[in-house]
């Protein structure tokens, strides 16, 4: 029994999922959040984001429509917060203030880093042209990728230093900015249509 799996799709699906999570140019933001708030909860924070991208896959477009969000209106939300994130990382501010500093899990790194708007667009417009269990086979080679990032942030810090964390920090917040500015521009003007 096939169940409709195709590993060409799951490895294109990967592929595309990988590059809109970025957790590889993730590690700068990582290791500053663990430095602020001494530990990151990666189990906890690699779950959580599994479980609302597989929820947003099942039931994301229809709790927009219920909240009376379009997808264009999501995606440009989303393009504001990954700005923001890029400025702190090219300009080492700090926009982002955590209300507990203790740990880091849900918020930012499950949501929205990790299953941000981001990736939740992504995963509605890969409902459209893959099969479901393609995608969430999909998610979860991703999660287990992001789980292993999560873990090994100190050892990664240790490998590229501080200063090689600063540039790898500015090149990747240059091009969440990038990005950021495409989502923006690919979806502001199905706002006014």
């Amino acid at each position: 029994m096939n169940l409709g799996i195709n590993w060409k799709e799951i490895f294109t699906i990967s592929m595309i999922l990988f590059a809109v999570i970025d957790i590889v140019g993730s590690i700068p933001i990582i290791v500053g959040l663990r430095s602020k708030m001494g530990h990151i909860q990666s189990e906890k924070a690699t779950i959580v984001a599994a479980v609302i991208m597989i929820a947003f896959l099942f039931v994301g477009e229809e709790i927009l429509k219920l909240i009376g969000i379009d997808a264009n209106s999501f995606a440009v939300a989303g393009s504001f917060v990954l700005f923001f994130l890029a400025l702190e990382m090219i300009l080492g501010i700090h926009l982002y203030k955590e209300d507990n500093p203790s740990t880091a899990s849900i918020v930012p790194i499950a949501f929205p880093l990790i299953a941000g708007a981001g990736t939740m667009t992504t995963i509605l417009s890969l409902r459209a042209a893959y099969d479901k269990i393609n995608i969430i086979i999909a998610i979860v080679i991703n999660v287990v990728v992001v789980y292993g990032v999560l873990k090994s942030s100190g050892k990664i810090e240790r490998l590229l230093g501080v200063n090689g964390l600063g540039v790898i920090r500015k090149i990747f917040g240059v091009i969440l900015l990038a990005i950021a500015v495409k989502l923006f521009a690919a979806n502001v003007k199905g706002l006014f249509i």
